[in-house]
């Protein structure tokens, strides 16, 4: 079970969050430059101050880009499989995470299942950091059970291998397998939600339970960790790659996304979107909502694109303000430590949960090689926290990516990349945020090997090396109105006659 594992994870997370600022800047001398933050004057109010910060020099950046890359080979049987990781803070500690895994799903057969996710944190890092390292496991889980029914002692054994020997193939049509992952996701997010309620229960002996009597956890690490966990929450976004079947699954819970670059006719690349990003702007997630909850309530549900007006993402894992009824929650602050909902929003849950760890599930047929009817190939998958598309467009990445691998090197203008690199787009994205009009002038740079890194670089500045520098030289938790912390996971694949074998660079 779960519950037996999440505690040495639960440690594995337990950081704390940074505070947060609201702030312009202005461009100073070359060695250094102003900013203005808001903080808190000796009154309590807020007043505004001027900072001096020094302007860190590209070497310094090109470090700090490059620090967090990876890359790595999986060879299987007639593909290799490629992918890069890159990721950047801006809240420290930072509150996004990643994780990649391999699952032989019978040694007898050449099928892998591939899994790729990147978590985007909020309110602390503790419900990402879990997710990484739980979340495909949970997966891989749920997908054993569509062999046989479920027992505790074999499903603890493959578990524990995450390899399943001498079963009978797995059911592989893409509805079972998207209902699999979806169990799976609302799975976790139950047992996260259950971690301080089941330890607080467990601290509970006989006697206190017949005097309704509670104990007192506020200076017990476990409990304090389990409670930030359900407190704090995440988004995810999962890839999984079969790689016999060749099928491709996205499941997404919140606003990472993930594009996918067709090639088609000619030079121009086909962007197929592959999730909405799930917030208050998204008019089916805000359909969605209000079907899920009475009529009386529908006018306090969703203010200003948020839930309540508070949270964003209206799919979450944690977050447990917004599910936990108003009695748990006072239960909780009183033995173990201050949940912090606030007094108006605890007089409106009425219904709870307000927010879900539901995903929705994509499914999409990889050919390998091009389709002989369209001629078009899905050739790569780029997954990201919305701290990229904050900066990008699904159309620029997927540009961005194809003149990568087309071996462009320095300064290309904006519009040049737009004419040699054409794309296009057979639906919009739905924008979870309201965003600023992107600016067509400047230039891309071509300059690092690894592709998420790439992409991190021309969401900062490309080009303007000036920009880069300024941006990047903010520190925390100043920089986070600038920017968010970024995680990017690129995958592509070819028909190279690969080893045997997992590989894995840094």
């Amino acid at each position: 079970m779960l519950s037996r594992a999440w505690k040495p994870a639960l440690v594995a997370a337990a950081v704390s969050a940074p505070s947060y600022y609201l702030y312009k800047s202005t461009y100073g001398r070359d060695d250094s430059f102003e900013i203005v933050v808001k903080v808190a004057g000796a009154d309590g109010r807020p007043e505004r101050q001027k900072m001096v910060l020094p302007l860190q020099s590209m070497k310094q950046i090109n470090a700090r880009l490059h620090e967090h890359e990876t890359s790595r080979t999986w060879s299987r049987p007639g593909v290799v499989w490629r992918s890069t990781t890159s990721f950047l803070s801006s809240n420290d500690p930072i509150e996004d995470a990643n994780a990649a895994q391999i699952v032989q799903k019978d040694p007898n057969s050449p099928g892998d299942y591939l899994f790729y996710a990147v978590m985007d944190g909020h309110g602390g890092p503790n419900t990402s950091k879990l997710l990484s390292h739980t979340l495909i496991s949970a997966v891989a889980r749920e997908l054993a059970t569509l062999t046989q029914p479920e027992d505790a002692s074999n499903l603890a054994k493959r578990a524990a291998s995450l390899i399943w020997a001498n079963k009978a193939p797995i059911e592989t049509d893409p509805l079972s397998i998207s209902k699999a992952m979806q169990t799976a996701f609302t799975r976790l997010d139950d047992e996260i939600l259950k971690m301080p309620v089941q330890y607080l229960a467990s601290k509970m002996d006989a006697a206190s339970r017949d005097k309704d009597l509670v104990p007192d956890l506020r200076e017990d690490e476990v409990a304090l960790l389990a409670l930030r966990t359900a407190v704090s929450g995440s988004c995810a976004l999962l890839t999984l790659f079969d790689t016999d079947k060749r099928d491709l699954y996205v499941a997404c819970v919140g606003d990472s996304r993930a594009v996918a670059g067709i090639r088609e006719s000619g030079d121009v690349w086909g962007v197929d979107v592959l999730t909405q990003d799930q917030t208050g702007r998204n008019p089916e997630e805000v359909a969605r909502i209000k079907s899920e909850h009475p009529a009386d309530e529908a006018d306090n549900l969703i203010r200003n694109g948020r839930v309540f007006g508070g949270l964003e993402p209206s799919r979450a894992f944690g977050d447990a303000k917004y599910k936990w009824p108003p009695q748990l929650q006072q239960i909780l602050n009183d033995t173990i430590a201050p949940i912090g909902t606030r007094p108006n929003m605890l007089r409106l849950l009425q219904t709870p949960p307000y927010v879900i760890a539901r995903p929705a599930v994509t499914h999409r047929k990889l050919s390998l090689p091009s389709d002989p009817q369209t001629g078009k190939e899905m050739k790569f998958v780029v997954m990201a926290t919305d701290g990229l598309w904050d900066m990008l467009s699904s159309e620029e990445v997927v540009s961005l990516v194809a003149g990568h691998f087309a071996g462009l090197q320095g300064a290309v203008p904006k519009a040049e990349l737009e004419k040699r690199v054409p794309t296009s787009i057979s639906s919009p994205t739905v924008e979870g945020k309201a965003k600023t009009r992107r600016t067509a002038e400047g230039a891309w740079v071509f300059m690092d090997d690894n592709v998420s890194t790439h992409l991190i670089r021309n969401a900062f500045g490309g080009a303007d090396e000036e920009k880069l520098r300024h941006i990047l030289s903010i520190p925390s938790p100043y920089s986070r109105r600038y920017r968010d912390d970024i995680t990017v996971t690129v995958v592509w694949w070819d028909g190279e006659e690969g080893e045997q074998s997992i590989k894995s660079k840094l």
